[in-house]
């Protein structure tokens, strides 16, 4: 399918009622790849049906990544259709205070590790996901190193983690 006729196919469905403004198309109609921004409260519905319908069949999550775009958090998913090959990009944007995004690790269980690498650098939080703990980072580290505001520790546990300054 091309870009225009994914768009169309979820434009043309009511997804358990899925308010037509929670999906935006971000791509341009002659783009190769479509590009969405979807509502963190309706991504979880958004999710599932590309995952389900027959036609689109976006059985594969081949990446899922944490932005900070400085007032808010981003979460990015590229989907894949191994069956149709055809792609599609969505973005979730959320709040810095309060980043909460429905976890899609139910759909295309790859999403757990990503979204527990999301949760540890960026401090978003997938709700529903079955062990969101940290995955790269010590569980008692303060904060989430990839947030732009993020101010690492001078040491951690006696062991400096700034480059120590060299003498001139």
């Amino acid at each position: 399918m091309t870009p225009d006729e994914i768009y169309g196919r979820l434009r043309s469905t009511d997804m358990d009622a899925v308010p037509p403004d929670d999906v935006e198309k971000l791509s341009a109609d002659d783009a190769s790849e479509l590009t969405l921004k979807v509502a963190a409260e309706s991504f979880g519905k958004v999710a599932a049906y590309l995952a389900k319908d027959d036609h689109l069949g976006f059985d594969s999550l081949m990446c899922l990544s944490g932005m900070d775009l400085g007032e808010e958090l981003q979460v990015v998913y590229h989907l894949f259709s191994i069956k149709h090959k055809h792609k599609v990009t969505l973005k979730v944007n959320v709040p810095k205070d309060s980043p909460k995004v429905p976890s899609v690790e139910g759909i295309w269980s790859t999403a757990g590790w990503h979204e527990r690498e999301a949760f540890d650098l960026f401090g978003i939080e997938f709700e529903g996901h079955s062990d969101l703990r940290r995955i790269l980072m010590p569980e008692d580290w303060v904060g989430h190193p990839l947030r732009k505001d993020y101010q690492a520790p001078k040491e951690y546990r006696g062991i400096p983690v700034l480059p120590r300054e060299e003498p001139e």
